[in-house]
């Protein structure tokens, strides 16, 4: 069982977009940020629920792939399940349709806590306030033997970081510049320390960085 974290950032550390507006809750230049994994043969099929096999394989693919491996539990933030978009809502779902790609209890870190949403597929939301070392208290339970992953966003993983909770940190840098949003590498100085890091670089030029303890 381990710790893990996956995120997509820029070449200058931005994980967040800051162009949203109501017609494009994600901002233009969310496409450009996610754009390699989208594309993914795995991403088609685990999301979109495409079976027809066309997306791209390789790299990207894999690291997809293992995106959705062995998780038994996942701990996401308040924006991550929409709930900063929708705070007075209470009929709001999340942005993940009603059959969500997590498979497994997740648990969404927010201020105003809610009923759980029990979704198709095997996902149940529990929406609670908690500081990281609780939080992961109960997804370490709910997960069993397999990992439990912080999905995001960058406030929140930056919090397990910060705490040395987590055990493998990947992050898919894209050739791009935000120029602004949550930077993912704040108040992190020395963060590698005490992690094995490795690099490698997909065709699409994204750069797979992989810290593991």
């Amino acid at each position: 069982m381990a710790i893990r974290v996956d995120l997509m950032i820029s070449l200058d550390g931005f994980a967040t977009t800051t162009d949203q507006t109501p017609e494009t809750p994600f901002g233009e230049d969310w496409p450009r940020l996610v754009g390699a994994y989208v594309a993914t043969r795995t991403f088609r099929e685990r999301v979109l629920k495409d079976t027809s096999g066309t997306g791209t394989t390789g790299v990207d693919d894999n690291y997809a792939r293992e995106y959705f491996e062995n998780v038994g539990a996942e701990i996401m933030g308040a924006g991550m399940f929409g709930l900063h978009n929708f705070p007075d809502d209470p009929n709001w779902r999340g942005w993940w349709g009603e059959e969500p790609p997590f498979r497994v209890p997740v648990f969404v870190l927010t201020h105003t806590p809610r009923p759980s949403l029990e979704m198709a597929g095997g996902t149940v939301f529990h929406f609670l306030s908690a500081a990281p070392t609780d939080v992961l208290q109960l997804a370490v339970k709910a997960a069993g033997d397999k990992d439990v992953r912080i999905g995001g966003g960058p406030t929140v993983v930056r919090e397990f970081l910060k705490a040395g909770l987590v055990d493998r940190l990947h992050v898919a840098i894209a050739p791009i510049l935000l120029g602004r949003g949550i930077r993912l590498w704040d108040d992190l100085r020395g963060l590698e320390a005490g992690y094995t890091v490795k690099s490698e670089t997909a065709p699409s030029g994204t750069i797979h960085l992989t810290f593991q303890r």
